[in-house]
């Protein structure tokens, strides 16, 4: 995965994607949330964000979240909510509307994974 270039006060910063666990929607904000625990925000909105963002290791299982597939620990089907808990402690649910375009996502990725380590 290449770097992703961020707008900052007045200059621009590169950042590696494969850094960034998850994505958080804040209104026109966005707050990165990267795999040592630290955050940083952004003035970007999640939408803006996902374009530059490759679809197949970065989804969006809920309106306010994005979420990288390298960082996923588990899935946790419920009768109410699907969720997804993260390496980093994070748990993220899952829209209803998005549950299996998501799960479908998530298969895909493994089988890339899968066939990059054949």
């Amino acid at each position: 995965m290449s770097d992703l270039t961020l707008p900052f006060w007045g200059y621009r910063k590169k950042m590696p994607m494969h850094r960034i666990v998850r994505l958080e929607g804040e209104g026109n904000y966005t707050v990165f949330h990267f795999d040592d625990g630290t955050q940083l925000m952004v003035s970007l909105t999640l939408k803006k964000m996902q374009s530059r963002l490759p679809s197949n290791v970065f989804v969006r299982p809920h309106k306010k979240n994005i979420i990288n597939l390298l960082y996923l620990e588990g899935i946790h089907p419920d009768r109410q909510q699907l969720s997804v808990s993260l390496v980093n402690g994070d748990r993220v649910e899952v829209s209803r509307r998005k549950a299996s375009n998501f799960i479908r996502q998530v298969k895909g990725f493994q089988q890339e994974l899968q066939a990059i380590e054949a």
